[in-house]
């Protein structure tokens, strides 16, 4: 099976270690809002550019391994993508930990097919994981941002809680069947709306924050357009 071996900074406790974590499967969750309104609004969101609503929620789409990076730049095809910050559940064979990524898409190939456009672009990782274990009595205090560059100013571009998302243990279970992620799964856990509407940027940042521990993960990318074939 294909894999993807990216190398992370791993934090568990006080104990804080460099080293390589070899990932062979890749999953998004779409609409995950742990409540109506929450859901309501990202349906909205993704239909003002054209995109159906779903038939059942949440939904989990495959992606390949080697579309994980923690570089600092992406590219993609032609200007309408765009990023969304996103926890991300990493399992290894030490345990669970948590990270914080985006789940940059092909919002033009969106409009036609979903899953496709999921595997259009690469999926950004902060290089920074935490021991699951160390934010589970808390999970929903965690805070996820993201800005974007617009107009020569960095932008808030989305924010919200942990508590916003379905639990952890619920999308373990709704993408792997049972209470725990396969060793070498990264699931991204999905997003919610963002501030203003969905729209590209050249610059995408993105962090995730412990207010009980006073701590974050953070990462930027920049995003470079090929052009168009004719």
């Amino acid at each position: 099976m294909p894999a993807e071996t990216l190398t992370f900074r791993t934090l568990s406790g006080s104990a804080i270690e460099s080293r390589p974590i070899v990932l062979k499967a890749v999953a998004v969750a779409l609409w995950t809002s742990r409540d109506m309104s929450g859901r309501d609004r990202r349906v909205a969101e993704m239909e003002a550019l054209g995109i159906p609503r779903p038939r059942t929620t949440p939904q989990f789409y495959r992606v390949s391994a080697h579309r994980l990076t923690t570089s600092d730049c992406i590219e993609v095809v032609g200007p309408e993508s765009s990023g969304e910050v996103e926890i991300v559940l990493v399992r290894d064979g030490r345990g669970l930990w948590v990270g914080v990524g985006s789940d940059h898409t092909d919002r033009r190939v969106e409009r036609c097919d979903v899953h496709v456009s999921k595997q259009m672009c690469d999926k950004p990782l902060a290089p920074d994981l935490w021991a699951f274990d160390d934010v589970a009595d808390h999970w929903d205090q965690l805070v996820l941002r993201s800005w974007i560059a617009e107009n020569g100013e960095t932008r808030l571009y989305q924010e919200g809680t942990a508590a916003a998302i379905l639990p952890a243990v619920t999308l373990i279970a709704g993408y792997a069947g049972r209470d725990d992620l396969p060793e070498g799964t990264a699931l991204f856990c999905g997003t919610f709306a963002a501030i203003g509407g969905i729209r590209s940027s050249g610059r995408f940042a993105f962090e995730l924050y412990d207010p009980q521990r006073e701590r974050r993960i953070a990462h930027a990318y920049d995003v470079v357009a090929l052009p168009v074939a004719p």
